[in-house]
């Protein structure tokens, strides 16, 4: 569920190396790779405070962790099964599904910008005169601006559309690999692997992004994360065209490319969070704001790509019919590995069709990600704040804080 992103960072905010008031892009990498300046994070400042870590007696680490565990458990368990749930047990129809999933695209989609704006609207405007003459004079903001103004503020940002349109293509995807996960494994290699080998698949394509993230780090702070996500979208493709050349009977290499396809994606999506936060200076920078409107340009990030997740699960049972003429929700589907479904294994379809959905899930499977890799790295070379550009954002950034800072200490 997804909730109003904080302006400050919990965990930075927390710490005696953190940069308190000055807004979570200032935070470190760590910080946000584990997500503290995203959604998930209101949970916890919302929840346990300074106050009540110290009554359990434990770090603040430990209890934030702890937090984004669960929140992250409940929320991957029921992407990877409620298609499976709501088709084979519940047993709704077509149009109940997709006015379920357009009631959810609506309320997922605008509820990060409505809570960024009532939270960050005050930041719009410019500086008519950095904070000490503000202070002395009691002269007025030169420049609060309305919705409609900051939409047009957004839509000059070129990088922010670059990268929403590449970000669009990667939330579909990693929902499309949480949503098929199931159903690859029964059709592709349910003949050749146990059900305990299934799970361990599951499992590993659940953790590893997070272990891969401690690697990602170092390799994001020598080349820059711009470098590293072109490189996990070249492997992506890489690996998704040597897969479609060896074809659907190769089993051992079939488990490999179902897990590490979930891995990289997932991993890559982790990542993306260090680029909206050099968004957020962008946008400070190129539109002289009082102060980083982070929390709302997050969600208009969110109003953009979160349809993705909606997305993935319509048409990906689109394409399956249309490929295979298997429609989830007219014919029995098999029983996925790991089903919530209770009662014994419906029979399997005839052996004519058998062939004919096997060959379509394996051409879904390898042709989604080649797709969406050729688009992302056609946006993601467009994208231009990396490098030299990245290095003067950032450099006026710090020279707007300490004009605000020295400002302050004038007064």
């Amino acid at each position: 569920m997804s909730l109003m992103i904080p302006q400050l960072c919990f965990a930075c905010k927390l710490s005696p190396s953190g940069n308190e008031g000055q807004g979570w892009p200032d935070c470190s990498w760590t910080c946000a790779l584990l997500g503290a300046p995203g959604a998930d994070a209101e949970l916890a400042a919302m929840g346990l405070g300074t106050l009540q870590a110290w009554t359990l007696g434990l770090p603040t680490a430990v209890v934030y962790g702890s937090l984004a565990l669960f929140i992250s458990i409940l929320h991957n368990v029921f992407l990877l099964y409620y298609v499976d749930t709501f088709v084979s047990v519940y047993k709704i129809n077509k149009a109940a599904f997709w006015v379920g999933e357009t009631v959810f695209l609506l309320w997922n989609s605008l509820n990060d910008p409505l809570f960024g704006w009532l939270s960050d609207r005050q930041f719009l405007s410019s500086q008519p005169c950095l904070c000490g003459e503000e202070l002395l004079t009691g002269c007025q903001d030169a420049g609060g601006i309305t919705l409609g103004q900051y939409l047009q503020q957004l839509a000059r940002h070129r990088n922010f559309l670059w990268f929403v349109g590449m970000d669009l293509v990667q939330v579909f995807h990693c929902h499309f690999n949480s949503n098929f996960f199931p159903l690859f494994l029964e059709h592709l290699l349910s003949d050749h692997i146990s059900l305990s080998t299934g799970s361990f698949l599951l499992g590993v394509s659940y953790v590893a992004p997070h272990l891969n993230n401690l690697y990602f780090l170092p390799l994001c702070r020598r080349w820059g994360v711009y470098a590293v996500v072109r490189g996990l979208f070249l492997l992506k493709l890489g690996l998704s065209l040597l897969m479609l050349l060896a074809g659907p009977d190769r089993p051992s290499l079939l488990c490999l490319f179902i897990a590490s396809n979930r891995v990289f994606t997932e991993g890559t999506c982790k990542l993306l969070t260090l680029v909206v936060s050099d968004l957020v200076d962008e946008d400070l920078v190129l539109n002289h704001r009082k102060q980083a409107a982070s929390a709302l340009l997050f969600g208009m990030v969110a109003l953009v790509t979160k349809p993705g997740q909606t997305f993935a699960p319509l048409l990906g049972t689109w394409l399956l019919c249309f490929y295979t003429g298997h429609d989830l929700f007219q014919q029995p589907p098999l029983t996925p590995v790991g089903s919530a479904q209770p009662w014994p294994e419906p029979p399997a379809p005839a052996p004519a069709q058998a062939p004919t959905l096997r060959q379509g899930c394996f051409y879904l499977l390898v042709l989604v990600p080649i797709t969406c890799a050729l688009l992302q790295l056609f946006t993601w070379s467009q994208f231009t704040l990396h490098g030299r550009r990245l290095h003067m954002v950032k450099a006026q950034r710090q020279n707007l804080s300490r004009a605000q800072t020295l400002d302050v200490k004038m007064v």
